[in-house]
């Protein structure tokens, strides 16, 4: 009787415990969206609000966010030359305005602006991107390799880079927020800081793969298109000594519809040059035209794309790619890494 009775009460109790385990609770209390529609309402009335500066958190450590800064990169800057690439002249003058103010007359600081860092960055990293793309697209002609350096050293381009890379917080200076001039200013600083750190080869493989890098979502005939193709075609097919562009008609459909389209293939003694497709003939050879171009230039859809583990030597003798004037196979040829 006793063993019974100790199982009917283990029983009982096992009972009470999953019913206690089990019972259903809320998982957002009652006074949470209560309190959010009242801190969204005030938010409102106090209207647009400027951006908080990072260094005014009382968690801020500048030196920490310095180290941090150099090893999230997985770079070996210099400690003294990182801190002047993220100093410009900006908050310099600002600190010495604050020193006239509590009635130091002549104020002397011990801060190094990156004056002179973003000239020496600046040519650098246009060297850089110059010789890495004419090594990479070799057939390309100079026309193109410039465009396409013009739109790496862009502005937009640029201050994207250096917010990607974790500056915008780092930086020293009298604007806030930071504009993006000043972000531009500070990347071409750093390549300069790294290049002194390091050597210029290192620094070129920090250049590809933080900037030049960012062409591998872009197509290049979107930031550089041959302004004539049809002259530009027949030009090239000229000096090669070829017959002359022939477009013809491949296939239609849709006519006198609104949804016409049309391809045309263009040939040159009798051998596939380019296919194209348009909703009008012309549309469609003008296609056909830049497709032939490309695949010329090797920079067309099924081409190998742009190789980003090259290196440059910028102590190397500087050749450039052939002109659009002067562009054919036999030329090319006799170019560098042709």
């Amino acid at each position: 009787m006793n063993s019974l009775r100790t199982c009917a009460r283990a029983a009982i109790r096992i009972q009470k415990l999953t019913s206690v385990i089990y019972t259903g609770e809320r998982g957002i209390k009652r006074w949470v969206a209560p309190t959010l529609r009242v801190i969204n309402k005030r938010k409102a009335k106090l209207g647009p609000q400027p951006e908080p500066r990072r260094s005014n958190f009382l968690d801020w450590n500048y030196n920490a966010e310095i180290f941090a800064f150099n090893k999230r990169l997985s770079e070996n800057f210099d400690v003294e030359l990182l801190q002047q690439a993220f100093t410009h002249r900006s908050y310099v003058a600002q600190e010495e305005q604050k020193q006239r103010e509590v009635g130091i007359e002549n104020p002397e600081l011990s801060i190094k602006d990156n004056t002179d860092l973003i000239v020496e960055g600046k040519c650098l990293t246009s060297e850089i991107v110059e010789r890495y793309l004419r090594q990479a697209l070799p057939r390309l002609p100079e026309e193109g390799i410039l465009k396409l350096k013009d739109y790496l050293l862009s502005e937009e381009i640029v201050a994207k880079v250096s917010v990607q890379i974790g500056t915008k917080d780092i930086i020293l200076s009298e604007d806030h927020p930071v504009r993006q001039e000043t972000l531009v200013n500070t990347f071409f600083a750093l390549v300069a800081a790294l290049a002194r750190s390091n050597d210029v080869v290192h620094t070129s493989f920090f250049v590809r793969d933080f900037l030049i890098a960012t062409l591998s979502d872009k197509e290049i005939l979107s930031i550089w298109t041959p302004s004539h193709p049809f002259q530009t075609l027949d030009a090239i097919l000229n000096r090669e000594k070829r017959g002359s562009a022939d477009f013809r008609l491949t296939a239609q459909t849709g006519v006198n519809t609104i949804l016409a389209a049309y391809q045309v293939a263009v040939y040159s003694d009798q051998q596939f040059l380019g296919i194209g497709t348009g909703e009008t003939v012309q549309v469609a050879k003008n296609i056909a035209a830049l497709d032939a171009l490309q695949r010329m230039f090797g920079i067309a859809d099924f081409s190998r794309p742009i190789p980003f583990n090259l290196t440059v030597d910028v102590s190397s003798q500087r050749t450039e790619n052939l002109p659009l004037t002067k562009w054919c196979t036999e030329n090319l040829k006799h170019t560098v890494g042709g």
